[in-house]
């Protein structure tokens, strides 16, 4: 297990043993007599929901990103960008924005390959824009199922 999954993993545990806790309090609210009480111990018990789905939302995204990945390694047919890499693991950002304009081409020139879709959002992370980045991925993982 790669040091990232385990990362999400924890965390997503440490959020579920909050949200657990978080449903107690709501359910010892709701078990008051008072109008106020029950009121606010319904509103504790919709955040729990809310936290679940995001923590859903993203693992689901998370895996299927990895099995694009995957697909691509399987395949030999993963990116090769010409960018430098820090000693810290991240990428040179200015290397990478100037190879960012290839990635960007090929995505637009065919809409319809996730293989590009997917490239782009590795350059677009690369390039520090995390929110393209999952928006370019999330093109990849929509493109993918087609």
């Amino acid at each position: 297990m790669t040091s990232a999954k385990l990362g999400a993993v924890i965390m997503s545990a440490l959020v579920v043993m909050y949200l657990a806790l978080l449903g107690q309090q709501g359910y010892l609210f709701l078990i008051q007599d008072s109008p106020v009480a029950k009121v606010m111990g319904f509103c504790i018990l919709i955040l729990p929901l809310f936290g679940a789905w995001g923590i859903y939302m993203e693992l689901r995204f998370g895996l299927a990103i990895e099995k694009l990945g995957k697909a691509l390694e399987d395949e030999g047919a993963w990116p090769r960008f010409e960018f430098s890499v820090m000693p810290s693991g991240r990428a040179n950002k200015a290397e990478a924005m100037l190879e960012f304009e290839k990635y960007q081409v090929a995505a637009t020139k065919d809409p319809e390959n996730w293989r590009s879709w997917f490239a782009l959002g590795l350059i677009y992370d690369a390039c520090g824009d995390r929110k393209r980045a999952r928006g370019a991925m999330r093109k990849a993982i929509e493109r993918s199922k087609r």
